[in-house]
């Protein structure tokens, strides 16, 4: 099985792609869980807030139970910002199966997309819902990953081709890992 890490900013697509990838994982009867950082934090992740440590606690936490899920066989998907390249590669290094997704969209797309109205009042002081002065990508940081092992570019693709390109890469991924293992029972 595998980890795979998303990461990209608030309305690229991360979770859709996630449910979609999911639910054709799920038809071809693999066992495969989603960590959503939104769902995760108002349960296991609700004492965090969105300061940098508290970010990088969010995904120490879910990249755990993520481990956790791998070793028992179950194809994780954590879906959220994921924002810092150190915390990533942490992960990525604690095993061979961790694989890093870069739900890319460019920043015109996601204000678009802004069904949340967070892009709107990160850049307006004077939004009557309040200003976020802590909107990652906007006013607060994120690091694009340095070398993901997939790139997804959902302002340029549509939710079928970007959930086909994650699709043909897992299944990719897991071709390779019994050709090792037949060629080592040799």
């Amino acid at each position: 099985m595998m980890l795979l890490q998303f990461t990209g900013l608030s309305g690229a697509g991360k979770t859709t792609i996630a449910n979609q990838v999911r639910q054709h994982l799920i038809e071809l009867q693999y066992k495969v869980e989603i960590l959503d950082g939104d769902e995760y934090r108002k349960t296991l992740c609700r004492d965090l807030g969105f300061s940098r440590e508290d970010r990088r606690e969010n995904n120490r936490r879910l990249g755990m139970l993520g481990i956790i899920l791998l070793r028992n066989d179950i194809l994780t998907i954590i879906s959220t910002i994921n924002p810092y390249e150190a915390d990533r590669q942490e992960l990525r290094n604690s095993s061979d199966k961790v694989f890093t997704i870069f739900i890319r969209c460019d920043f015109s797309t996601l204000v678009k997309r802004d069904y949340k109205g967070l892009y709107q009042r990160a850049t307006n002081t004077g939004h009557p819902m309040g200003f976020i002065n802590n909107l990652t990508g906007v006013n607060d940081p994120y690091e694009p990953p340095e070398d993901p092992d997939l790139i997804i570019d959902t302002d340029m693709e549509s939710i079928s081709e970007s959930t086909q390109k994650l699709l043909n890469f897992i299944m990719d991924k897991m071709e390779d890992k019994a050709k090792n293992n037949w060629s080592n029972l040799g």
